[in-house]
């Protein structure tokens, strides 16, 4: 690819010839329009339209479309196509803009009448975009020394129940954690500023008792504070967290957007927790949407230090494969020379029992392992939910089966027997 041109792959399905799809995938999303213009000359198109680099068919004998799409007839025993495109467009056509990338490579795209499946696999940049993207402030190694955790992953978990709890509720629940040995805490996605739990009294409460355990054993817990609103919301709530000695603030995605994504990172001096949810929405029919392998590469140039990924055996519809292939892409270096890498966040109804599989699938440390009710169901409480999880880890990272290490381990059995 050359340093002047961005690509992007799709998978494809449609009903028409699949040179002729492709040829009005790339029109649509440059120069082109569904009809001739007089302004559209050879010189022009060349300067400025999108390219068909590939095409390679999948399957030509697909029996029936898989999205609907009013006013397309396929005729009885007529089949359609699938295939995989690239298209490449020029860079002087948008500059290194995420979000007018955004347009191009996932725009009218996906509703073209002729193409009844579409998604966005992945995406190419040139360098332009990682001189005018900041991208992690903090990343996995910031993150690594504001917790103080080195050569394992970061023990993690999040308040539950998800919302009910005022500010003095959560933090006796935090003091509990901090002294179980935990590293990592967050906010349910679902706990904002509302009257029941306010944002700076939840934040009082909380880093009074991160602060008091800090002095005590002399690392810092990090608690990932939701300050997902607006940006006139979002500043206030960043100054409340630098103000209280917060090492880390959560945002929600798809509720902030691209643009107040960038605005955030601009000005924020901690962490951001990036949490992905209605990811499920964008990515969960196999004909339609985004892969993730393309979708968290917009939100690391944006600025975002860790990124949800799932987790093994999930509680949604999420296959293994897939979410290890998630995590793999957020340690993949974008850039030669700027990798903009940013720490998974395995989570979803994670136990002791996932350990094991997710070390053999990623073969890194470097993520942050969260779980909820592995964590506050135990047992023995949460304390022992955070104790059997440091030794699921110690005994999978030194190669110890871990029915063989629950012998020894009463808390680490225990978590085991709740999760079978």
């Amino acid at each position: 690819m050359s340093d002047s041109r961005f690509e992007a792959d799709y998978w494809m399905e449609t009903a028409i010839d699949p040179r002729k799809a492709a040829e009005f995938m790339a029109g649509e999303q440059s120069s082109g329009t569904f009809v001739a213009v007089p302004g559209e000359t050879e010189e022009l198109k060349a300067r400025s339209a999108a390219r068909v680099t590939r095409l390679e068919i999948l399957d030509d004998r697909v029996p029936a479309p898989s999205l609907p799409s009013a006013g397309l007839e396929v005729a009885p025993g007529r089949f359609l196509t699938r295939a995989l495109v690239t298209l490449s467009w020029p860079l002087d056509t948008i500059g290194p803009s995420l979000p007018n990338l955004i347009a191009t490579v996932a725009g009218n795209l996906f509703e073209l009448k002729p193409i009844t499946g579409l998604k966005l696999l992945d995406i190419r940049l040139p360098s332009a975009f990682a001189e005018a993207h900041a991208g992690p402030k903090f990343g996995i190694e910031g993150t690594r020394r504001l917790t103080g955790v080195e050569r394992r992953p970061l023990i993690g978990t999040i308040i539950k129940p998800s919302v009910g709890f005022d500010a003095a509720e959560t933090a006796a629940l935090v003091d509990q954690l901090c002294r179980a040995g935990i590293d990592f805490i967050k906010d349910d996605e679902l706990q904002s500023d509302g009257p029941g739990c306010p944002f700076e009294d939840r934040v009082k409460a909380v880093m009074r008792v991160v602060e008091a355990h800090a002095d005590r054993s002399g690392r810092k817990v990090m608690f990932a504070f939701n300050l997902t609103g607006d940006l006139d919301q979002m500043r206030r709530r960043h100054d409340i967290l630098l103000a209280h000695g917060a090492t880390c603030l959560m945002a929600s995605l798809n509720s902030v957007g691209l643009v107040g994504m960038l605005e955030l990172a601009r000005f924020a001096e901690l962490p951001i927790h990036a949490h992905r949810n209605g990811w499920g929405a964008l990515s969960r029919h196999p004909a339609l949407g985004w892969s993730y392998v393309a979708w968290q590469k917009i939100w690391r140039l944006a600025g975002v230090d860790h990124m949800h990924v799932n987790g093994l055996r999930n509680k949604f519809a999420e296959t293994d494969d897939s979410v290890l292939a998630s995590a793999r892409a957020c340690l993949t270096p974008l850039f030669p020379d700027k990798p903009c890498a940013v720490m998974p966040v395995f989570s979803s109804g994670q136990s002791a029992a996932q350990v094991p599989g997710t070390w053999a699938g990623l073969k890194s440390t470097d993520l942050i392992f969260a779980a909820g009710g592995g964590i506050m169901a135990h047992p023995h409480g949460p304390a022992a939910g955070v104790t059997a999880l440091h030794e699921a880890w110690e005994a999978t990272l030194a190669g110890v089966p871990l029915a063989d290490h629950a012998r020894a381990h009463p808390n680490l059995a225990l978590a085991l027997g709740a999760a079978a």
